[in-house]
């Protein structure tokens, strides 16, 4: 083992721990532990907010799956992850003070509880958490093996037991220390997403004898590596536009995203996050991904594209240094893995089990249900992890696309159209879930497209069709009545 890179690690995971321990004082001592627990008692300032959702859109699939396909599509893939600069803004511009008011009217802990209110309907909330189980236990599992890869990377321990260190590491600080340990830790882990971006590149640049030289070396092995199509020419301007839907607008669907935005505590908190998160958003996801592709002359010939990122910060970073460095990834890892955990945890305990299984529970039950399921879903998923995929960012993009599908038009429309309603909702979600995983079955990127343009078009016009027929006929039979 390679002491000099693990010891700094091993300092960021004692610095993660403690804030979890610090922040299980609130969850002890709370009047509301499902408020405390699920949303940090709604008490986010404006640097806290930006960083919990950089921290959680930025995974593993960021700082491991991003440059790992950046290193063998070029300069293309670098262009297309910039669709993602506009999130943070998008997110909080669109939801806005608006949907915080009315989480707050409604006494809204999770998006499902928004939803529930809104459309007053029991089968919205049961597709709603059938969804987030679903999608989100794909999107986890990815989380876990770019954790366990990274920590195999570093030590040389077996796969199984990465995954096992990893696993114990994030399930320890989340069940005790709940939402606002999570919160903490991610501005904590923004920080270090930052700055190990900003010295990895430099490092890189160096290494590569400079941008000129670097430049130089790719178009000579391929010149496709520094144009917009990528080097085997398959980034279409049709295909890189539809990503600006997944990672850049439709991104208001996903639900642990959406639930930063009833998090906050005031308007200023909001406008402060928007500044701050856009421009985070935008260097991280630029420096990451410049890095994979700044990587192929350094390091040619590497075959699995999420070893890329750790390999090239061992070669060219001395070991503290490195280590350092690599706690960004592990940063990003644990900070949306900690954010899906809580959130399908909730979508079980606050949205299932007291909705429909004991609705009378105590404060206690309700502690207990939520160390239980948090525990049991976390260790389900290491079980899941066990066989990983080649490359992760596809199992990652398949989650996002599946709940974009399924929440983006429910969300927009519960806000900002007073016709929309249950028919309209509960349309939408099954055709935009069923459409999306059909088509990622058997028309995986239909017409020059990501998988995901179709279903969210096609979940968008059952809402607005299905919303429009069923209030006209309300009316029709509200006057027949009177």
């Amino acid at each position: 083992m390679n002491w000099g890179v693990i010891f700094p690690l091993l300092l960021f995971l004692i610095v993660i721990f403690l804030i979890g321990f610090w922040a299980n004082k609130f969850v002890k001592s709370t009047d509301s532990f499902l408020q405390e627990y699920f949303l940090g008692g709604r008490q986010l300032g404006g640097f806290v907010l930006a960083m919990t959702m950089i921290a959680t859109y930025g995974s593993a699939s960021s700082f491991i799956g991003g440059p790992g396909v950046a290193y063998t599509r070029g300069l293309g893939w670098v262009l297309l992850s910039m669709a993602q600069l506009s999130t943070g803004y998008f997110v909080l511009m669109v939801l806005g003070k608006k949907f915080a008011i009315m989480a707050r009217q409604y006494k809204a802990i999770t998006l499902i509880d928004f939803l529930k209110e809104r459309y007053q309907s029991h089968a919205v909330v049961i597709i709603s958490a059938v969804s987030i189980i679903v999608f989100l236990f794909s999107a986890m599992a990815a989380q876990w093996v770019g954790g366990a890869r990274l920590i195999e990377s570093l030590t040389g321990l077996s796969y199984t037991s990465a995954l096992f260190i990893f696993a114990v590491s994030v399930l320890v600080y989340v069940i005790i220390g709940g939402f606002r340990a999570v919160a903490l830790t991610d501005a904590v882990q923004g920080v270090i997403m930052f700055i190990g971006t900003a010295v990895l590149l430099v490092a890189t640049i160096i290494a590569g004898g400079g941008i000129p030289n670097i430049m130089a070396d790719l178009v000579a092995e391929n010149p496709n590596l520094v144009s917009p199509y990528g080097a085997a020419r398959d980034l279409t301007p049709l295909y890189v536009s539809s990503f600006w839907i997944l990672v850049g607008v439709g991104v208001v669907g996903l639900p642990q995203i959406t639930v930063r935005a009833m998090s906050y505590k005031n308007s200023k908190a909001m406008h402060k996050a928007i500044v701050i998160g856009t421009l985070v958003i935008g260097f991280i996801m630029l420096g990451m991904h410049l890095i994979g592709v700044f990587a192929r002359p350094i390091l040619p010939g590497i075959e699995v594209g999420d070893t890329v990122m750790p390999t090239l910060t061992l070669k060219v970073l001395p070991p503290l240094l490195a280590g350092l460095v690599l706690a960004a990834p592990m940063a990003a890892i644990m900070s949306t893995v900690d954010s899906l955990l809580i959130l399908v945890s909730s979508a079980i305990t606050k949205d299932i089990y007291l909705n429909y299984i004991n609705p009378n529970a105590s404060e206690e039950q309700v502690k207990r249900t939520s160390f239980w399921v948090t525990t049991i879903i976390g260790v389900s998923v290491v079980l899941f992890a066990l066989s990983p995929p080649d490359l992760l960012i596809w199992l990652n993009l398949f989650s996002f696309g599946g709940l974009e599908s399924v929440f983006i038009w429910p969300v927009v429309f519960g806000l900002y159209w007073s016709k929309g309603n249950k028919y309209g909702a509960i349309s939408s979600m099954i055709i935009g879930m069923g459409s999306y995983i059909m088509f990622d079955r058997l028309l995986p990127n239909a017409l020059g497209m990501h998988t995901v343009v179709l279903p969210i078009f096609l979940s968008l016009i059952a809402y607005v069709i299905v919303s429009l027929i069923s209030h006209k006929s309300i009316r029709t039979k509200k006057a027949i009545d009177f």
